[in-house]
């Protein structure tokens, strides 16, 4: 969503991160995604590092579009809020639900395939009502996610909570606030090549790429 917003063309490359293969090592020795190369500058390792480079690099030139704000303390809001959704909702949620429903399926049993974990997943399940009352709270009292106007938090939120919507696995009768978001959030072009992915060997929920869900 960030590299659409601001307008950067990228090749998309499936790594199956399980594999640890050298060559995707050299570029990240943690082993994770996302990993970005532009040109012949260094590999750029992690979400929030793309944001801020995208920033950095194209910025100014947004305009309006600009997904960071000025003022320092807006600006460490966006920042904390980025930290949350790509750190911690990310332990505690997506990365269950990704490893034990859609990385399995495909993962050989030598490397960890095999069965989801259910008291996993519950635990999961259980997180996911506590970010998403936090996720109504945030946008409740506020136009956008870290204040007046749109920003990387947005988009590191929406994309994470998408992860989770694919399974449907999200509880949104439980908050209004949060589901009027995410619908917003839905109708961003930036957002539609993501409603258009699907996992290998895992099927959509059936409202996953309703904008009017």
């Amino acid at each position: 969503m960030a590299l659409a917003e601001y307008d950067t063309k990228v090749e998309l490359v499936t790594e199956h991160v399980w594999q640890n293969r050298e060559a995707f090592l050299r570029l990240n020795p943690a082993g994770e995604v996302p990993v970005v190369i532009e040109n012949d500058g260094p590999p750029l390792c992690g979400a929030n590092v793309i944001m801020e480079y995208l920033e950095d690099t194209r910025g100014y030139a947004a305009g309006k579009r600009r997904m960071m704000p000025d003022n320092p303390d807006a600006r460490a809001e966006v920042r904390r809020l980025c930290e949350w959704f790509l750190s911690k909702f990310h332990a505690e949620v997506s990365d269950p639900y990704v490893r034990e429903r859609i990385y399995k399926v495909e993962m050989p049993a030598g490397a960890g395939g095999g069965a989801p974990d259910s008291a996993s997943l519950r635990t999961a399940r259980q997180n996911m009502r506590h970010h998403l009352r936090y996720l109504g709270h945030l946008v409740s009292k506020r136009d956008w996610i870290a204040g007046d106007a749109i920003s990387f938090a947005d988009l590191a939120a929406a994309t994470a909570v998408s992860v989770v919507d694919y399974l449907g696995e999200v509880p949104w009768n439980e908050d209004d606030a949060a589901r009027s978001w995410y619908a917003r959030m839905k109708s961003r072009p930036s957002f539609r090549p993501i409603l258009a992915e699907i996992a290998r060997g895992v099927r959509p929920a059936h409202h996953y790429a309703d904008l009017d869900f």
